[in-house]
C-alpha cells in the first residue's frame, strides 16, 4: 500500500535570522575595543620611547651673553635719575644699628618691673559675676554669662580669681576665692 508521508522536511522553516549588528552588540565590542586600547597604548608608548619623548631645543649650551653693544635709553624715570650737584644733597642721616643686643639700661628696668608691679594689682576689666549651682565630690558647678564650668580648689575662676575653698556650713554649701569673695548657691 502505498501510504501519502507527511514529510515536514520537504516544507523550510522560515525564522528570522536574529540581527548581528544590534546596538547592544556595538556598544559591547566598542567597549571592549576601547579597553585594549587602553592597556596596550601605555605599552606602545614604553617600547617606542623616541616618537614621544620630549624633544630638547639644540642650541648653545653657554650662559655666556649674546654679543651686542648697548642699548640707547628712550625713557627715564625720574627716581632713576642721579643728582649731579653734590651740594644740594643733604648729608645722610645716621642709620639705626640694625643689630639687636636686647640689652636695657637700668632706668629702663626699674620702670619695667614697676610696670609689672602695677599689673598684677590691676583689676579685670569690667566684673564678672557667676554664680555656684552644685557641689558634688569637692567639684563645684559654676555658670556665667559665657557658660558652665566645673571647677575645684586651685582652679581659676571667670573673675581670675582662684577657687580656694569649697566648704559646707549650716548645711549649706558655699566656696570661698582668693579675692576673699564668698559664693552661695542662689535659691
Amino acid at each position: 500500500m502505498n501510504k501519502k508521508r507527511n514529510d515536514k522536511s520537504d516544507v523550510d522553516d522560515v525564522r528570522p535570522q536574529p540581527v548581528f549588528f544590534t546596538p547592544d552588540r556595538i556598544l559591547a565590542w566598542t567597549g571592549i575595543g576601547l579597553a585594549a586600547a587602553a592597556a596596550f597604548f601605555p605599552w606602545y608608548v614604553f617600547f617606542n620611547e623616541e616618537k614621544f619623548g620630549i624633544r630638547v631645543a639644540g642650541g648653545d649650551r653657554t650662559r655666556d651673553l649674546p654679543h651686542t653693544g648697548p642699548r640707547e635709553v628712550f625713557s627715564v624715570s625720574p627716581m632713576a635719575m642721579t643728582n649731579r650737584n653734590k651740594e644740594d644733597t643733604p648729608p645722610p642721616a645716621e642709620l639705626p644699628d640694625m643689630l639687636t643686643t636686647a640689652t636695657v639700661s637700668a632706668g629702663g628696668r626699674e620702670k619695667q618691673n614697676n610696670l609689672a608691679a602695677g599689673v598684677e594689682d590691676q583689676p579685670f576689666p569690667g566684673q564678672t559675676s557667676f554664680r555656684l549651682l552644685h557641689v558634688s565630690n569637692g567639684r563645684a558647678l559654676i555658670e556665667d554669662g559665657s557658660g558652665m564650668y566645673m571647677v575645684r580648689v586651685g582652679s581659676t575662676l571667670p573673675d581670675n580669681a582662684m577657687l580656694t575653698r569649697i566648704e559646707q556650713r549650716n548645711g549649706e554649701w558655699l566656696i570661698e576665692t582668693s579675692s576673699g569673695k564668698t559664693y552661695r548657691p542662689e535659691k
